[in-house]
């Protein structure tokens, strides 16, 4: 299976701004910037899209991991956060746990 997304970035990192979409068109020209990103802008952001994918594959797995047990739930709901700092200098993403990477990894 693979998924696709596409990004357009037009002007400088500070004053530029971009779009995001899917193949799906679940994001169709979604609006991202510097400061959706860094500071409290309108839109969205790479780091809120990634904690969004993190939350839905790990509640797909539990929903799956507890039908195999028998188990129907009613409602599973799963919050993640990302978190962008600079480390050395460097942005650098963290918040998943080798746990968390077996988990979305199922058959």
């Amino acid at each position: 299976m693979k998924r696709t997304a596409s990004a357009v970035w037009q002007g400088d990192l500070k004053k530029g701004q971009g779009t995001l979409s899917t193949q799906s068109g679940a994001l169709n020209k979604t609006q991202y910037s510097f400061a959706t990103r860094f500071e409290n802008g309108i839109g969205t952001n790479p780091e809120e899209l990634i904690a969004a994918a993190h939350a839905g594959c790990f509640t797909m797995a539990l929903s799956a991991f507890l039908g195999n047990a028998g188990f129907t739930p009613e409602e599973l709901s799963t919050g993640a956060t990302l978190t962008l700092e600079q480390v050395e200098g460097n942005w650098t993403h963290y918040g998943n746990s080798p746990r968390f990477e077996r988990a979305c990894a199922w058959d």
